[in-house]
């Protein structure tokens, strides 16, 4: 599931419950789910968009091959969806049976909140080794229970338009490492005029897209603040050199992305697996004009892919039908028919790893030349670097985003830029700084 909006009603809502971590669950703790149980009764679930109309299309099914069920999907609008939630782990009442959330909103859900979801160990944690890594690690806490399933990964490639390249000699296999591809942007801007990659960077996104393509995050697996480490240095001084040789468009917002995407402004686009629908969706006069590979390394070797995006669902321990709704979420999610039925007719990209296999992910995608993209994203999928995140990742990502726009588009020395947002951090969250 594609994220578009930014953190910052979640760091506010977050910050409002520091303090009420044992609220979320009964006094008597939450259910432990037993994975012999035949369920019955009635669920409710709370999605939104693209992902509660899959859920709602499940929901029949489920109740079809489960007699005696019944799901309801409730479709909270994503500018209701954490407001509600966050209300209702501090209140200890009001949510429903199963909760949508976004992987980079769940560890600090389950970090305010350790006794606010029931522990979904007796239903999927046997199948770790059948989903995406990175999001598996996003939705385990302290304990290493497994307290939200996968849902969709944000799989990272590079979306190049191959006339660009074509009309400037560069060979997509050749953009090996991120230095390959800064020099192949030099050549592309000499013979058409264009930059080589749009961004909005006083997000901070493509910064942290290649911190987490490097394995790591704003925080450590301790907590501690990393931002001012080296691979984070390596990261925004990329970016910084993509502006200051002229190859980068800075742009405000989602719609001008989009737009500039349109518009050709630039020859290549790092970006999630979801940005394929975006591009047929939104400019499909650019039909075979665009290929897909992965995306650079930072050194031959490296990881050449990161993560935007994805999602989970989750069970409340105040769920009052918790083993129908761990039961359903199984349903829906470790299952391949279902995955790939929600690819095909939502464009929510698997994080269950059995499901890529299916033939769908092979076929051929005339937008794109006759390339077989999905197949790309699927082999790069069980490959994403896992990062640690915190409660406190949503107040950090304010701060570096200042701090990415300081250096990028302000000339500070990235090292410099890093080490005073770091400081900020650890005062606004009294965490310590990673040595």
């Amino acid at each position: 599931m594609k994220r578009l909006r930014t953190l910052v009603p979640l760091a506010a809502a977050i910050l409002a419950l520091t303090g009420c971590a044992m609220a979320g669950s009964p006094a008597s703790g939450p259910a432990k789910l037993d994975p012999n149980a035949t369920p019955s009764g009635t669920i409710t679930v709370w999605s939104w968009d693209a992902a509660a109309t899959a859920l709602k299309r499940l929901a029949g099914e489920y109740q079809h091959k489960h007699p005696g069920t019944t799901v309801k999907v409730v479709d909270v609008g994503y500018d209701n969806a954490y407001d509600k939630l966050s209300v209702g782990l501090q209140a200890g009442t009001g949510l429903p049976d199963v909760v949508t959330m976004e992987t980079d909103h769940t560890p600090g859900y389950l970090t305010q909140f350790p006794k606010g979801f029931i522990d979904l160990t007796p239903v999927i944690g046997g199948k770790k080794a059948d989903f995406d890594p990175s999001k598996w690690a996003a939705a385990t806490d302290a304990s290493g229970a497994i307290k939200a399933a996968p849902w969709d990964s944000g799989t990272v490639g590079l979306f190049y338009r191959s006339d660009y390249l074509q009309q400037a000699g560069v060979d997509p296999a050749s953009l090996g490492t991120w230095d390959d591809l800064v020099g192949a942007g030099e050549k592309i801007k000499t013979a058409t005029g264009h930059t080589l990659v749009t961004a909005d960077v006083a997000t901070g996104g493509l910064f942290q897209m290649l911190l987490q393509q490097q394995g790591s995050g704003l925080f450590d697996a301790k907590g501690r603040i990393t931002v001012s480490g080296p691979k984070a240095v390596a990261a925004l001084t990329l970016e910084k050199e993509l502006n200051d040789k002229g190859l980068l468009k800075n742009v405000k917002g989602w719609d001008a992305r989009v737009t500039s995407a349109k518009n050709g402004d630039s020859a290549v686009t790092p970006e999630a697996v979801w940005w394929t629908a975006t591009l047929t969706g939104e400019a499909p006069e650019l039909s075979g004009k665009y290929g897909v590979t992965e995306l650079p390394a930072f050194a031959s070797g490296g990881a050449r892919t990161s993560n935007n995006g994805g999602s989970s669902l989750a069970v409340p321990a105040q769920a009052k039908n918790p083993q129908l709704a761990a039961s359903f979420v199984s349903f829906a999610l470790a299952d391949s028919a279902n995955q790939v039925s929600m690819m095909k007719k939502d464009g929510l990209f698997p994080a269950y790893l059995p499901a890529l296999k299916d033939s769908f992910f092979s076929q051929p995608d005339p937008y794109f030349g006759g390339q077989k993209v999905y197949a790309l994203f699927a082999e790069q999928t069980a490959k994403i670097p896992p990062i640690a995140y915190t409660s406190d990742t949503a107040k950090a990502t304010d701060i570096v985003g200042a701090a990415v726009a300081a250096s990028v588009l302000g000339g500070k020395d990235p090292a410099a830029a890093l080490k005073d947002a770091a400081q900020q951090i650890a005062t606004a969250t009294g965490r310590t700084i990673a040595g």
